[in-house]
């Protein structure tokens, strides 16, 4: 399978959380927790942020985390050089959510469309 096409496998298998995951969002940043919130999307077992939705056997099979530029930083996910970039390019796609996709691709945000 191409590339684009785990994309798109990935964006369908995570459609059904988008609106937990915005809810999430909005939480953080209404609670003044983070202006900058990443949620973290695994098929492995992460310690990286907190639980939101947990993959099963049965159930869905990735696992969501909700975390923070600031953890993501401090924890050297983000290079502190590269702060600057990823906020401006935060900043333009602030009406959707942004995902940390940990999958046989490697590690890569992605932006997605909250609707």
């Amino acid at each position: 399978m191409t590339d684009e096409g785990k994309y798109l496998q990935l964006k369908e298998a995570i459609r059904p959380f988008i609106p937990i995951i915005g809810t999430a969002a909005d939480t953080i940043i209404n609670e003044n927790v983070s202006n900058y919130p990443i949620f973290v999307v695994s098929q492995l077992d992460i310690d990286l942020g907190i639980p939101l939705i947990k993959r099963t056997e049965e159930g869905p099979s990735w696992s969501v985390h909700a975390s923070t530029l600031e953890e993501m930083s401090a924890k050297r996910v983000i290079q502190e050089e590269k702060l600057a970039d990823f906020q401006r390019i935060f900043n333009i796609h602030r009406e959707d959510v942004c995902l940390f996709v940990l999958s046989d691709l490697g590690g890569n945000f992605i932006f997605l469309p909250r609707d």
